[in-house]
């Protein structure tokens, strides 16, 4: 065993005042070789969560043995024994039920403001408010809950940055060389982003029109 570490938690979230089911919690543990039973725990209360896990050495698959363990006080209270949760080698995913209906969202997924590295936003998953209608609540295909989080933007806010410390809000830590990759202009080219060149080329002939003037200026003088 390496030592204890806070594993990786998307979230998203979808809110309703008159639909007690579109209420809910989109929460995503990413660990790598999870067990089933009494090696992988989630323990949730109306107002408090608590995830653990060990997970032994893969050296098949550069897994190093190790222990994960993530508590959180929700922002408000859910609807504990009321999930529903899928796991597999590569994470647990939960749906879980906000206690109260409400049209607007939560600012944050916990109750005290604060930064969690480890949390980010469910990109996969995340709506705005005025987008929830049609959307589709189920559990995904076990298949394709690898997938869940790895498409999204590395360093992006989760808790953080998403309305206050948890809401859309902000950028946060986000991972710019990458925005920038997939903006399609790249890190490496000039200005990091399409069009970057003609914008240093009217910032440069701006300059030597403010200096051609001022020295028009002295001259008269």
């Amino acid at each position: 065993m390496s030592g204890v570490s806070a594993p990786e938690v998307l979230w998203a979230q979808r809110s309703s005042s008159e639909d007690e089911e579109k209420n809910l919690l989109y929460l995503t543990f990413n660990v790598p070789n999870l067990q089933e039973g009494d090696k992988t725990k989630l323990e949730i209360t109306p107002t408090h969560l608590h995830f653990s896990a060990t997970v032994p050495d893969d050296t098949a698959k550069g897994i190093k043995g190790n222990k994960y363990t993530f508590d959180i006080d929700f922002y408000e209270e859910v609807k504990a024994g009321h999930e529903k949760k899928q796991l597999t080698a590569k994470s647990l995913f939960v749906i879980l039920p906000k206690a109260k209906k409400a049209e607007e969202y939560w600012p944050r997924l916990t109750k005290d403001k604060i930064r969690l590295h480890n949390v980010k936003t469910d990109f996969q998953r995340w709506v705005d408010e005025d987008e929830q209608d049609g959307q589709d609540d189920e559990m995904p295909d076990p298949n394709a809950l690898g997938g869940l989080g790895e498409g999204g933007m590395p360093g992006m806010p989760g808790m953080g940055g998403m309305g206050g410390a948890g809401g859309m809000g902000g950028m946060g830590g986000m991972d710019l060389q990458q925005m920038l990759a997939q903006m399609g202009g790249g890190a490496g080219g000039p200005g990091g982003f399409p069009g970057a060149e003609d914008l240093d080329d009217e910032e440069g002939q701006a300059d030597d029109q403010e200096d051609a003037a001022e020295e028009a200026k002295v001259q008269s003088e």
